[in-house]
């Protein structure tokens, strides 16, 4: 159990591209919740009186809706996620109970008890995404250990994981049968030595690196199995000859 009472929560990661998001509240926390589901790719709908500058910016922009008004318990029947991000505890404690009424994935922030879902401490290197989560109960432990992974990770990590990620679709398309075939390949891209040289600012070509890592791999392979297949066409000539000669 987490330190409120609650059973430890289910680690997931979710695609947000196009669903909907309602966001209670329009005050600079909110603003930077705003900000991270448009990175993400949600249709954000913002209920507020007021909002910030940034906030009603977005909104003249079309990039985000805003309605100016206080929140109402209809505003949340339409929404797949939703935060509440505003001063007063009647209105967030409202938007918790309607969210679970209509089954949907609720945060108020900083108010552990009346959320069904945490966001954690996020460490980004482009598609690489480590999560560091303390239930709520040591938010500040959770983000030093994200700056910890972000030195662990340098930025050039991004390109570092954009490589091994188009490199594997290649061997996806290129080598047909079951995937356990594919198996040895993708290891041997993950021991090739490719984040060094990343490191070092070299600029790798997805093809290239096909011909040098995985290409010798299969030829290596092939070639095995021609063996293997000619050994066993002469063990099948061996024991013809033999029952022919017994025969006689």
């Amino acid at each position: 159990m987490t330190y409120c009472g609650k059973r430890a929560p289910y680690p997931l990661f979710i695609y947000m591209e196009g669903k909907r998001a309602l966001v209670v509240g329009a005050g600079k926390v909110a603003e930077r919740k705003i900000a991270t589901l448009r990175e993400y790719g949600a249709s954000v709908h913002v209920v507020a009186p007021d909002a910030t500058p940034k906030i009603q910016e977005w909104a003249h922009a079309h990039l985000i809706q805003w309605t100016p008004r206080a929140y109402e318990s209809g505003d949340i029947s339409d929404a797949f996620l939703v935060f509440a991000a505003t001063s007063s505890t009647q209105v967030n404690k409202q938007v918790f109970l309607d969210a679970e009424a209509h089954n949907c994935l609720c945060n108020v922030v900083d108010v552990p008890v009346l959320c069904n879902c945490i966001v954690p401490s996020l460490m980004r290197r482009g598609d690489l995404q480590i999560a560091v989560s303390s239930g709520g109960a040591a938010p500040t432990v959770a983000k030093h250990i994200r700056h910890t992974l972000e030195a662990q990770y340098p930025a050039y990590w991004e390109e570092y994981v954009r490589v091994l990620g188009e490199l594997r679709t290649l061997i996806k398309q290129r080598v047909e049968g079951d995937a356990v075939n594919r198996t040895p390949l993708f290891e041997a891209v993950a021991q090739a030595g490719l984040e060094k040289r990343v490191e070092q600012g070299e600029q790798l070509d997805i093809y290239a690196l096909y011909d040098e890592i995985v290409a010798p791999l299969l030829h290596s392979s092939e070639r095995g199995h021609r063996r293997a297949r000619s050994y066993a066409d002469s063990q099948d000539v061996n024991c013809a000859n033999s029952q022919e000669g017994s025969a006689r």
